[in-house]
């Protein structure tokens, strides 16, 4: 498939894209900042949708495409972007900056990988290379656990930002071990079937993806925030109950217009099975709890998970507000 060299390109700088030009008609206040550490890939086809929904109630929504979750974290950090798009936990606990996760995006739903020619189980790793998104991200927490698990250490972590670009890398030879998304996995499977392993993961409840903000930012923008929660729940829940809206919604806001025919092929059986692991309703102090359980056995986090407290981490305001008025699922 072609992913991979359009994600090659597009990851080589950071890439500054706003979503849809003004509304006509709207007057807009100042524009909300997303920094947002990937590119715009078929995976994210729901959430820049839900944008141009924001957009549509009057939210200047500005989003720039930036090549790791560190980076799009450190323009949140500096003022350079109002929210960041990722999984901020250890920089919240390590950095202590004022900022507030306030709705989960995704969960973790990845899949560690080898190729067999090298390693056929979690012991084979031992000592060797592995290679993850990005540093404190979800991918590099799983695989983290999984070698505290399984008895081992790796000798050495290479942060290799997309999931496409990891499962080219695998195709070339260039990786060996990984861990890939489900798309990713059907591309293997498909490429070079038997050549690849899948690993045995087990249960992960936990945050993949969040949205989070300087809480100053939270606290005076509480209209366009809400707007923008709603806007993305309501877009999700739409797609829950039938994953092929997401094809209707590129159409509606001419989203991905350079997709090639083989990433335009994946959108269905994409969201067919992302579809069924959507948070309807933001995650809040639920999802909060699984990641501090997830996140400090993983080593993410640090201290006991019973005595980390949500309100250190989230800001449920706009969520809450959000969910008494359209309800919860």
């Amino acid at each position: 498939m072609n992913m991979f060299a359009r994600r090659m390109r597009a990851s080589a700088v950071a890439a500054v894209l706003c979503l849809s030009a003004a509304v006509p008609g709207l007057a807009f206040a100042d524009p909300m900042r997303v920094a947002f550490g990937d590119i715009a890939t078929v995976e994210s086809l729901h959430l820049l949708a839900a944008l141009e929904r924001a957009k549509e109630k009057g939210v200047d929504v500005q989003v720039t495409f930036l090549k790791s979750e560190d980076i799009a974290a450190q323009a949140v950090v500096s003022g350079q972007a109002d929210i960041g798009i990722g999984g901020p936990y250890a920089l919240l606990q390590k950095v202590k900056a004022p900022i507030r996760i306030f709705l989960q995006l995704s969960k973790l739903q990845f899949y560690p990988v080898v190729n067999t020619e090298f390693y056929k189980e979690w012991k084979d790793l031992n000592g060797q290379e592995i290679a993850v998104h990005s540093r404190g991200s979800g991918t590099e927490a799983i695989m983290q656990l999984m070698a505290d698990k399984n008895g081992i250490a790796y000798s050495n972590i290479s942060y290799v930002p997309g999931a496409e670009v990891r499962t080219g890398a695998l195709l070339q030879g260039n990786v060996k071990a990984t861990i890939v998304d489900s798309s990713g996995k059907r591309i293997l499977e498909k490429e070079a079937p038997g050549k690849f392993a899948f690993l045995p993961l087990g249960e992960v409840a936990a945050t993949d993806e969040a949205l989070f903000a300087n809480t100053d930012y939270l606290s005076k923008n509480t209209k366009d925030v809400e707007i923008l929660v709603e806007a993305i729940l309501t877009t999700w829940r739409e797609v829950a109950a039938d994953p092929k809206a997401t094809i209707a919604l590129r159409e509606k806001y001419k989203l991905l217009p350079d997709a090639t025919p083989e990433m335009v092929a994946d959108i269905d059986p994409y969201f067919a099975e992302a579809a069924a692991t959507l948070p309807l309703n933001g995650g809040g102090e639920d999802a909060a709890k699984d990641d501090f359980d997830f996140y400090t056995v993983s080593g993410a986090l640090e201290g006991k998970a019973a005595d980390l407290k949500v309100e250190d981490f989230w800001d449920l305001t706009a969520l809450n507000a959000v969910l008494a008025k359209i309800g919860t699922k």
